[in-house]
């Protein structure tokens, strides 16, 4: 193999690794932003705020592009409430979700098999990776 062709490998990796990291940034960013959202509507306390004018109920919210192709939904599956972020084919590539035993983030591939996630698991933090075959390995710290 020659420099050239290691070197286009690598360029191809490094745009791929770039698309993820932007992925992962962009649904911290909502998530940070629907907290701030939530903490400002509702205070301190978790209650709706004194003087709130507005209030939204809904089963689902689906957000739609430019083209009207749902980009995102957020809602409540099985008793779980659930962030979802689809790329342009409308496949879920992120999802933000809040289980029974804790909160977690998955990240999906191009072919929605689960890549990466990130739980706390009864008050316990675990991070996993998997690769192409779907082989999970889950990191925790002792």
């Amino acid at each position: 193999m020659t420099i050239e062709e290691r070197l286009e490998i690598l360029e191809r990796e490094l745009a791929r690794a770039t698309r993820r990291n932007h992925w992962f940034l962009a649904v911290i960013g909502l998530a940070g932003g629907l907290f701030a959202l939530s903490w400002y509507s509702t205070g301190t306390t978790g209650r709706a705020a004194v003087g709130a004018e507005k209030q939204v109920i809904a089963r689902m919210f689906i957000l739609e592009d430019e083209n009207g192709k749902p980009r995102a939904t957020l809602g409540v599956l099985k008793k779980e409430p659930r962030l979802d972020m689809l790329d342009e084919k409308g496949e879920t590539r992120a999802a933000l979700a809040v289980f029974k035993d804790g909160p977690g983030l998955t990240l999906f591939d191009e072919k929605g098999k689960t890549r990466a996630s990130v739980v706390v698991l009864r008050n316990k933090p675990m991070i996993g990776l998997s690769d192409e075959n779907g082989k999970l390995i889950w990191f925790a710290p002792r």
